[in-house]
C-alpha cells in the first residue's frame, strides 16, 4: 500500500517517499575520528614528552574564550555598511590593503599551544569540518576536487578531513599557515600515511601567489576553519575572505566555532560575497543596454559569474536570523580520543566519553543557483483516514504462531541490546587494534542514490525538532521564492493525522538535515 501518489510523472522519477527522507538526511551521528588519525596524534604526544599538559590545555581553552570577548565588542562597534557596501567607508588607495592577519588577537600558536592543541581540539575540529564536507559530497555528487587551497591549516584538521570524504581525487593541497610550529606539527602527523597528495606550505597568501603560476592559483576547493575569528580586523577579514574567493574555482567553505560570534562572522562573509557577485552582474546589466548580440554574452556571462549557498541555506537572500534574537549553529557529537579523555578537565564531574562541538559554516560556489522544481511538487499524500480506509481486510488478520516466534526472537534480542556495557571500553580504544589497510578497503555506503538537488525547495532544520505525541514541531529557514532570492524563518507542525508519511520523516529528521518543500 502506497501511502503517497505522484501526481506528475517528472516528479516520480526524482523523489518518492523513500527516498525524500534519504534525500533529506544530513547529519551524522556520534563520529569515530579515525584510526589514522587517533594514532598519529598518540604518536605525536609521545614524542613531545611535554610536562603539565593539562594546564597547557586549560590554558589554551582560556585563550580562546578571550577571542569571543574580542569578537564580541568588535561585532558592536562595527557599522553594517562596512561589510554590506565597503567601498562606501573606505579611501580608493586604502582598499583591500590588509594590515593585520590572525594571531594579532593576541593568540600565538608557539609549541605549547600547539602541543594542547593537537592534543584537545584537534579531533573536534576534525569532526567539524567532516561534517561539512560530507554534505558538500552529496548535495554535489559530481564534485572531486583535486586542487585544494586550505587556508589557516593549522595542524591539518580540515586536511585530513578532505582525504577522508575524498580520498582518490585530492592531487594538489596549498597549505596556508603562520605559524612555524603549526607546520611542524602537521608534517609530523602525516609522516607514514601512503598515497598522500603533493603538499606545499606557505605562510601568507601574498607568497603563495608570488610562488605559484597565475594558471594555477585557482582551486577547485578552498576551506578555512577556525581562522577568521582570530584576525582582529574586520575590514582585513572581509579582504581575507575577498582574496580567497579569487583563489575559488568552483567551492569555498567558511567554517568557524558555534558561538554567536562566529555565527555573526558567516554571516558577515556570506552578506558580502553575495553583494560583490550580484554588483558583478549588474555592471554586466548595465554594459549590455540594448544591444542584442551583448544580451547573448550578458547570458553567457552570467552563468560564469556569481554565487549561490550550497549549504546551509536554501536561499540567496537576508538572513532572517539576523533580526529574530538568534544564531545559526549546528552540532557535531564525536567520541573523545584517549588523548582527549586523559587530559581534558571536567568541572567537578566524570568526563563524558563524548562532546558535542557546536560549530556555523557557509558553503559557496560559483555560478547560478539552479532552477530544480520543489521536491513536493506533484506528490498527493494521504492522511491517516484514507490510509485506513485503503487497507486490505486480509491484511488486519493476525497468525498467531507468527506473533509468538516474533515476540520471542525479540525477548532474545533484548538480551543481547540491553546488555550492561563496560564503562571503561570505549569503541574507540576497540578500533585502534584495526589494520589500516582494511580501513582502505571498506566502501563507503551512506551515499545517497537520490541526493538533494540544489534548488530552493529544500529547508534547513535549525535546532532540534520538538516531539509531542503524534506531532513534531521544527524550526526551519527556507526560500520564500523559487528562485531562492527571499528567505524565511518558519515554524513547521507536522501531525500524523493530516499526513502520517512526513510525520514519519520528521519523528526520525534530527537538528541539520534538510525539510523538503
Amino acid at each position: 500500500m502506497a501511502s503517497a501518489v505522484v501526481i506528475h510523472e517528472a516528479a516520480q522519477k526524482v523523489f518518492t517517499p523513500e527516498t525524500l527522507r534519504s534525500a533529506a538526511k544530513q547529519s551524522v551521528g556520534c563520529l569515530v575520528v579515525p584510526v589514522r588519525l587517533r594514532r598519529a596524534i598518540k604518536k605525536y604526544i609521545r614524542e613531545q614528552e611535554q610536562p603539565h599538559m593539562k594546564r597547557k590545555v586549560l590554558s589554551l581553552s582560556q585563550s580562546l574564550n578571550e577571542i569571543k570577548g574580542v569578537n564580541l565588542q568588535l561585532t558592536a562597534t562595527t557599522s553594517k555598511e562596512l561589510f554590506d557596501d565597503p567601498l562606501k567607508s573606505v579611501d580608493q588607495s586604502k582598499r583591500w590593503k590588509i594590515q593585520s592577519s590572525y594571531g594579532d588577537i593576541g593568540l600565538m600558536y608557539r609549541d605549547d599551544e600547539t602541543i594542547a592543541y593537537v592534543a584537545s581540539r584537534m579531533p573536534a575540529v576534525f569532526s567539524a569540518c567532516h561534517r561539512v564536507l560530507k554534505e558538500v559530497r552529496r548535495r554535489l555528487p559530481g564534485f572531486s576536487p583535486s586542487t585544494v587551497l586550505d587556508f589557516g591549516a593549522g595542524t591539518g584538521s580540515a586536511f585530513w578531513a578532505l582525504r577522508e570524504v575524498w580520498p582518490q581525487s585530492l592531487e594538489k593541497v596549498n597549505l596556508i599557515e603562520p605559524s612555524q610550529s603549526m607546520q611542524r606539527a602537521g608534517r609530523s602527523l602525516i609522516q607514514g600515511l601512503k598515497n598522500l597528495p603533493l603538499i606545499h606550505s606557505y605562510e601568507s597568501i601574498e607568497t603563495l601567489t608570488k610562488n605559484i603560476k597565475k594558471s594555477e592559483r585557482k582551486h577547485d576547493i578552498v576551506i578555512a576553519s577556525y581562522v577568521l575569528g582570530e584576525i582582529p580586523s574586520l575590514k582585513d577579514r572581509i579582504t581575507t575572505v575577498r582574496q580567497l574567493w579569487d583563489l575559488t574555482k568552483d567551492v569555498l567553505v567558511l567554517v568557524e566555532p558555534g558561538t554567536p560570534q562566529g555565527s555573526s562572522i558567516i554571516s558577515q562573509m556570506r552578506s558580502h560575497i553575495l553583494w560583490m557577485e550580484k554588483r558583478k552582474l549588474r555592471k554586466l546589466k548595465i554594459g549590455t543596454n540594448d544591444d542584442t548580440t551583448k544580451e547573448k554574452d550578458l547570458v553567457a556571462d552570467a552563468q560564469k559569474t556569481g554565487a549561490f549557498i550550497v549549504a546551509p541555506c536554501a536561499h540567496d537572500g537576508t538572513c532572517p536570523l539576523e533580526k529574530g534574537g538568534t544564531y545559526c549553529h549546528f552540532v557535531q557529537r564525536l567520541e573523545r580520543t584517549s588523548i582527549q579523555r586523559i587530559y581534558k578537565r571536567s568541572k567537578g564531574k566524570p568526563l563524558r566519553g563524548f562532546e558535542d562541538e557546536k560549530f556555523s559554516y557557509v558553503v559557496f560556489r560559483r555560478g547560478q543557483r539552479p532552477k530544480e522544481a520543489w521536491p513536493l511538487n506533484g506528490m498527493k499524500f494521504d492522511t491517516l483516514k484514507e490510509q485506513h480506509a485503503k487497507r486490505n481486510p486480509e491484511d488486519l488478520e493476525i497468525d498467531y504462531e507468527d506473533l509468538v516466534k516474533q515476540q520471542q526472537q525479540q525477548q532474545q534480542q533484548d538480551i543481547v541490546l540491553y546488555e550492561e556495557p563496560d564503562p571503561v571500553t570505549y569503541d574507540s580504544d576497540v578500533m585502534e587494534t584495526t589494520d589500516v589497510d582494511e580501513i582502505n578497503e571498506i566502501d563507503d555506503d551512506d551515499d545517497e542514490e537520490t541526493p538533494a538537488d540544489l534548488g530552493s525547495g529544500w529547508g534547513r532544520i535549525i535546532f532540534s525538532p520538538i516531539r509531542r505525541g503524534k506531532q513534531v514541531t521544527m524550526n526551519i529557514c527556507r526560500s520564500t521564492k523559487p528562485d531562492g532570492s527571499e528567505g524565511a524563518y518558519d515554524r513547521v507542525i507536522v501531525t500524523k493525522s493530516k499526513n502520517p508519511t512526513l510525520h514519519h520523516q520528521a519523528r526520525r529528521s534530527l537538528w541539520g538535515d534538510l525539510w523538503p518543500f
